[in-house]
């Protein structure tokens, strides 16, 4: 398990929109801002963090890499994607549904965000 995540955005501001809408759909709050300009998110006691490149490089996405944000509920997580896709996201994959495999019954909406990183919304049924 994870402490946090973090991801890189070539543009803060266009990040902040989105994830703003995103987390304050779900009953998150805004961005905290720390000294270095990433933006922290805190859900479901997960911290997710977005940050302009450290290295001076272009930020780019995870290739295959999906980072999954824990719902409690169905109707969360579709609040999460209609939220996303209205704040300048794009859906992918198949519609935001349940799914079965591995012996798990997941209800799953999957995103793209501005910078293209692959983001999912889950429900544990």
């Amino acid at each position: 398990m994870y402490s946090h995540m973090m991801v890189g955005t070539n543009d803060i501001e266009k990040s902040k929109t989105f994830y703003d809408a995103l987390f304050t759909s779900v009953g998150g709050k805004t961005a905290i801002t720390d000294p270095k300009g990433r933006l922290i998110y805190m859900h479901n006691g997960g911290i997710f963090l977005v940050t302009p490149p450290i290295d001076g490089q272009p930020a780019t996405h995870a290739n295959g890499g999906t980072i999954g944000f824990a719902m409690s509920s169905p109707e969360e997580a579709d609040t999460w994607h209609k939220a996303g896709a209205a704040a300048g996201g794009t859906p992918i994959e198949d519609a935001p549904g349940w799914r079965e495999g591995g012996g798990q019954r997941l209800y799953l909406a999957y995103l793209r965000d501005p910078d293209g990183n692959k983001l999912c919304a889950l429900h544990r049924g």
